[in-house]
């Protein structure tokens, strides 16, 4: 029995990707933000922003189930943050309205992430991790 709510809690509450939750300023998350296979978000300082092929949550439901599509688009960004870590919520413009997707910060060495849980945690799906150098 301990060994089923041990693996169900794992599925439900897969951890985040290593690192230490990080406070970032506007200039730091203005930037662009690189994903494993070379897609990009860039955040403007604007408030505004611009995906090439970025990961993000982005299952959706087509006529053969779950389907993985990477975004490209652009659309507005604004950050939050609680007391110890930012977060980066963008929302897409698509033709059928808004695609909204929240982005949790993490600091690992030099390296910034911009990171969030992707697809069904019962697959073990990999997060999205989008990175960019401390200044």
């Amino acid at each position: 029995m301990s060994l089923a709510l041990t693996a169900c809690g794992r599925i439900w509450n897969r951890p985040p990707p290593e690192g230490e939750p990080v406070l970032l300023t506007q200039d730091q998350l203005a930037a662009t933000w690189t994903d494993s296979e070379g897609g990009t978000l860039t955040l403007k300082p604007d408030g505004t922003f611009v995906a090439e092929d970025a990961c993000n949550d982005y299952h959706y439901i087509d006529g053969f189930g779950l389907s993985d599509v990477k975004r490209s688009g652009s659309g507005k960004w604004e950050s939050g943050s609680n007391k110890k870590q930012s977060f980066v919520g963008v929302s897409f413009d698509v033709d059928h309205g808004q695609w909204l997707s929240a982005y949790s910060a993490l600091k690992r060495g030099k390296v910034l992430m911009l990171w969030i849980r992707v697809g069904d945690e019962d697959n073990d799906d990999p997060h999205c991790i989008l990175t960019s150098q401390a200044s």
